[in-house]
């Protein structure tokens, strides 16, 4: 459906849910606009060698799927594509524009830094193209989409695409877009807003039990890849780390990774070196693998919008898929709004534990499956057979040796804090008599080292000794004020006078 508006030069506003295969409905209106580096007319663009197809997207992982989408779709067409996102160094990034490029995909934070250095120029750009607009939204990026566009030239096409369509997202598309047609793709036999070709369990489980239901869906009969996700990055790491302890091929990608060893990750992945990846939310933007068979939320989602993303990273392309979320006791009010919002009418979710007999039946585990992988079924290579790049990032290479470094890195800055906080209170002390005192300290070391030296010697070492040896008068204070305490703190001024 969008292919004729887009390429009629309509702006779109896209509504579809996640696995509908966007990509190319987009990706191919962009291609036919652009004007490559062979075909008439690239001498008369404003700049030539600038991008003439901007697209953002919310994550790094998408922008590779997306750039890998458009190589494939362009080796008819003379198009360079360069991807832009952050976690890379600068320099092969910088220089891939300064020899020309035709299409620029790329996330917000790493596009408005190479604009700003004037390394990226818009002044080219006919289409503008806003992938997962929602996921934009949720993580802060409006701001920066509005001011990469705001500098593309006021004669564009802009298409728009998002699962769902919130307030602020709508705001944009009627201040940056002129007359949009609303595409909203949809199934007639799909009767909810997830696709008919998932099948949804809701489990309540407790929190100490639930790598032990994990680790025996895992063994489910035809279980193909699996996606976990997980809120937080330590439990993605944590989950992750069990898991491969247990014997499963499996690995983690989240934000405390560097870019290389996440793209080490995905590559792993889609290569079939491990079958399990635990990631979070905005990590697995860009995990476009048509036969993930089941998706796994360890914990319950924080709404519907990312109840929707998660569980579209199965059933595509046609395929079935499972997906398996735990709710624990805390989260049921949250589930109660979830639940009601997408219409999935499961307002109670089963309380599960490893061995409950329903859960070996609906997802057809072998009875008797315990919480560890066989050995004769361990054939997966497993991440560390997947090469890491070398990207030029500071990222962190792995979870356990991240921890590590920050560990050190805290102790270090710890050292250094109580070394300036001493430093500070031995210079309030002294105060603007910094020299004086230095020179005191000289004079009194040398004097201790040196008894038969000058005969004044001894009794200035004696008279700077009070000053050192001070801080117990404070004690005497507190004793009712009586004359006997002060003459007790007096006597060894008197001493030395």
């Amino acid at each position: 459906m969008t292919l004729p508006v887009a390429l009629s030069g309509h702006d779109i506003i896209g509504q579809a849910k996640t696995g509908t295969g966007k990509t190319l409905g987009f990706g191919i209106p962009a291609l036919q606009r652009v004007v490559g580096q062979d075909d008439p007319g690239y001498e008369k663009l404003a700049v030539p060698g600038a991008p003439q197809a901007l697209v953002i997207v919310p994550t790094r992982e998408l922008a590779v799927q997306v750039a890998n989408d458009l190589q494939t779709a362009s080796r008819k067409r003379n198009a360079r594509i360069a991807t832009i996102y952050g976690g890379r160094a600068y320099e092969p990034q910088v220089e891939a524009l300064k020899q020309g490029v035709e299409v620029v995909v790329g996330t917000p934070g790493r596009l408005i830094d190479l604009y700003k250095q004037k390394h990226l120029s818009l002044k080219n750009v006919k289409i503008v193209i806003l992938d997962e607009a929602d996921e934009m939204l949720d993580l802060g990026f409006l701001p920066d989409v509005e001011t990469l566009i705001a500098a593309t030239p006021a004669v564009r096409q802009t298409l728009l695409f998002s699962a769902t369509m919130p307030g602020p997202v709508i705001a944009m598309a009627r201040r940056y877009m002129t007359q949009p047609t609303h595409i909203r793709a949809a199934d007639p036999e799909d009767e909810g807003l997830t696709k008919r070709d998932i099948r949804q369990l809701i489990y309540r489980a407790h929190s100490m039990d639930k790598i032990e239901v994990v680790a025996r869906i895992l063994q489910a009969r035809g279980r193909g890849r699996t996606i976990i996700f997980t809120k937080t990055k330590r439990t993605a790491a944590k989950v992750a780390e069990e898991l491969v302890d247990r014997g499963f091929a499996a690995a983690a990608i989240h934000g405390d990774l560097g870019q290389g060893a996440r793209e080490q990750a995905l590559r792993a992945f889609r290569n079939n070196k491990v079958d399990v990846l635990v990631a979070t939310d905005v990590a697995a933007r860009g995990i476009d693998v048509d036969d993930v068979t089941h998706v796994i939320n360890y914990q319950c989602v924080e709404d519907e919008k990312i109840y929707l993303h998660r569980v579209g990273r199965t059933g595509r392309a046609g395929n079935k898929g499972t997906a398996v979320t735990f709710v624990d006791w805390d989260d049921m009010p949250r589930w109660g709004l979830i639940n009601k919002a997408l219409g999935l009418s499961v307002p109670e979710p089963v309380e599960t534990y490893s061995s409950s007999p329903h859960l070996f039946e609906e997802l057809d585990i072998p009875v008797g499956t315990k919480g560890r992988l066989p050995r004769d079924k361990r054939t997966l290579a497993g991440v560390d057979a997947e090469v890491l790049e070398d990207l030029g990032e500071t990222g962190k290479k792995n979870s356990r040796s991240g921890g590590r470094t920050r560990e050190r890195d805290g102790r270090d800055r710890d050292n250094r804090g109580r070394e300036g906080r001493g430093g500070n209170r031995e210079g309030g002390r002294t105060g603007g008599d910094t020299g004086r005192s230095g020179e005191r300290r000289r004079r009194t070391a040398d004097a201790t080292e040196s008894p038969a030296a000058a005969g004044e010697t001894p009794a200035a070492t004696e008279t700077e000794q009070p000053s050192r040896t001070r801080r117990p008068r404070t004690r005497t204070r507190r004793r009712n004020g009586e004359v006997v305490a002060g003459e007790k703190a007096a006597q060894p001024g008197s001493t030395e006078a």
